[in-house]
């Protein structure tokens, strides 16, 4: 059973946390995390879904304004992905973030995850852009 919690930024979920995100997100593009990108997300919301003891699945909520916050590095581990496990960790994030008075949760969402985020009820935003040398699209959500 999937457990929904934040995340205290430098403990060992937090490293557990930045090796999945490393593990899906950085390795199949041949990136890595610097200390210094890393040391950015000391004062945000660190969000990890447990089967366990196990991180199965993390996003980040990145103020961006009074009314936005941005929705960063979500990731699912492969063996739970399209078991609605990303679905339950985004509402728990929306959930976070409307209970910090946050009125609208946006992204750049990679573009093969667009069907995912459009099913949870987010919108495209503007047209495709190229981040990390791969499409993307600006998707929010009011809350």
């Amino acid at each position: 059973m999937l457990t929904i919690r934040t995340i205290e930024y430098g403990s060992c979920d937090y490293h557990d946390m930045v090796a999945l995100r490393d593990k899906i997100l950085r390795r199949p593009l041949g990136l890595t995390f610097s200390q210094e990108y890393l040391q950015q997300e000391i004062n945000d919301v660190l969000i990890g879904g447990f089967e366990g003891a196990t991180l199965a699945g993390c996003c980040i909520l990145s103020p961006v304004n009074e009314q936005t916050v941005q929705l960063r590095q979500m990731a699912v581990d492969d063996s739970l992905q399209k078991t609605g496990a990303g679905s339950r960790i985004l509402v728990f994030a929306e959930e976070q973030a409307r209970g910090n008075g946050f009125s609208e949760l946006m992204m750049h969402a990679r573009k093969e995850a667009v069907p995912f985020y459009l099913k949870n009820g987010y919108e495209i935003r503007g047209e495709e852009f190229t981040e990390v040398n791969i499409p993307h699209y600006e998707m929010f959500k009011r809350l």
